[in-house]
């Protein structure tokens, strides 16, 4: 078993701009540079076969080129749940229709639809049990957030597993995008 996303990633200069933001939540679990990532598909625990099956899908993919910019901050959870803050995504119909290309994809390697509603997010922090004030001060802090427009031209297939301090990733296939 292999454990899956697909995604876009953050180029570094600007994910330099997101590391300067990461304080002030105590005990947060801040994630490190090469994890910033938009999510298209998470896709889980897949077999061998499974996950050759949505390369071979994912590779049939044909999307233009677009430019991307990052938009405020937010939290996922309520209360004492709250369990991530993260930087926004600014809507983007190319963003949309690349995440929907990979929707079809993953259905077409025999995977579950997707319930949930996309979201686009780059996750800055994981959280347990946070002092709510100290989240909402940090909300405040940084929902000015606007990054400068950066170019999307690809997008990866990556493996993920846990480890001691969260989530590691790994880029197992890029597929780029036209122009």
């Amino acid at each position: 078993m292999i454990r899956l996303f697909t995604a876009v990633a953050i180029p570094p200069e600007i994910g330099e701009g997101l590391l300067s933001r990461q304080h002030g939540i105590e005990g947060a679990r801040w994630r490190p540079l090469e994890a910033f990532h938009i999510t298209l598909r998470f896709i889980g625990d897949v077999q061998e076969p499974v996950a050759a099956d949505l390369d071979e899908a994912l590779s049939e993919i044909a999307a233009p080129a677009f430019d991307l910019e990052l938009m405020g901050v937010g939290h996922f959870g309520e209360g004492a749940d709250i369990h991530a803050v993260w930087a926004g995504v600014e809507d983007s119909a190319p963003l949309r229709r690349l995440q929907k290309a990979n929707e079809s994809a993953a259905r077409a390697a025999g995977l579950k639809p997707e319930t949930r509603v996309y979201a686009p997010h780059v996750t800055l922090a994981y959280l347990k049990r946070p002092a709510v004030p100290e989240v909402g001060a940090w909300i405040q802090g940084h929902n000015l957030l606007h990054s400068p427009s950066f170019r999307v031209e690809r997008f990866g297939l990556y493996s993920s597993w846990r480890t001691h301090e969260g989530s590691a990733y790994r880029l197992e296939r890029e597929y780029p995008l036209a122009g």
